[in-house]
């Protein structure tokens, strides 16, 4: 997934080409593993990518309608040879649309289904694989979903196909003791810090994002989380 290992992340803006920044859109609310096409997909479909040359596309991975009503959150798929199936159809369909690759980001999750006949790493990974796309390898995610189903983190990193990963995803939770809310609304923990060191020294010098959406502080806050990735980063691949 080389397109994402080149640039900043970032949104898309009004003039992308006058910003000089490069873009790297997520497209909320049109989640792979959706049943039908959104109308969100029906709205980009005719918008050309080239106006707002996004460095990258991403995506996530689960489902969020049903029934003609929207849950208005990200909900995990069942790991099943069928929901495989259809999530690989899925993605090489918009793959298409876009005319580009897309990448496939790991939500948190608070369920699991007794149907699944494989782990969540094993479904992304070949996912990547057999549709051609990316992972947007969220940490603190995989550290959520850890903690709320107790699997080893490290296993999913290490299930992870290193040239697959464009991107990665960083941020604060809210702990409860029995569970975990993926909530980014504050500093990221050192387990999750400890995480991320680990998957850079696995996947190398790959982009980052910092999510904070809630109980925003300061900006000189935000930078100091920045630096502790990049401080992070060098010392995983020293």
């Amino acid at each position: 997934m080389s397109c994402s290992r080149k640039s900043l992340n970032g949104w898309i803006v009004l003039s992308p080409r006058a910003a000089g920044i490069a873009k790297a859109p997520p497209l909320i609310n049109v989640p792979a593993g959706a049943v039908t096409m959104s109308g969100a997909w029906q709205i980009l479909q005719p918008i050309p990518l080239n106006r707002v040359e996004p460095v990258c596309v991403s995506d996530h991975l689960c489902w969020g309608r049903h029934g003609g009503r929207y849950a208005h959150d990200l909900l995990p798929l069942p790991y099943t040879e069928e929901a495989l199936a259809h999530v690989i159809s899925r993605v090489r369909q918009v793959q298409d649309m876009l005319g580009r690759q897309m990448m496939l980001e790991n939500v948190s999750s608070y369920v699991e289904y007794a149907s699944s006949t494989m782990t969540e790493w094993e479904f992304l990974a070949r996912i990547a694989g057999e549709a051609d796309c990316g992972i947007l390898l969220d940490v603190n995610n995989v550290y959520v979903s850890a903690r709320n189903h107790g699997f080893d983190p490290d296993a999913y990193l290490a299930g992870i196909p290193v040239d697959r990963v464009g991107q990665f995803h960083l941020a604060g939770h809210s702990d409860h003791g029995t569970y975990v809310l993926d909530t980014h609304d504050a500093p990221v923990v050192d387990a999750v810090w400890e995480l991320y060191r680990s998957a850079v020294r696995r996947f190398g010098r790959v982009p980052a994002l910092i999510e904070w959406d809630d109980h925003v502080p300061e900006l000189e806050r935000l930078v100091e989380e920045s630096h502790r990735a990049r401080e992070v980063e060098a010392e995983a691949l020293a």
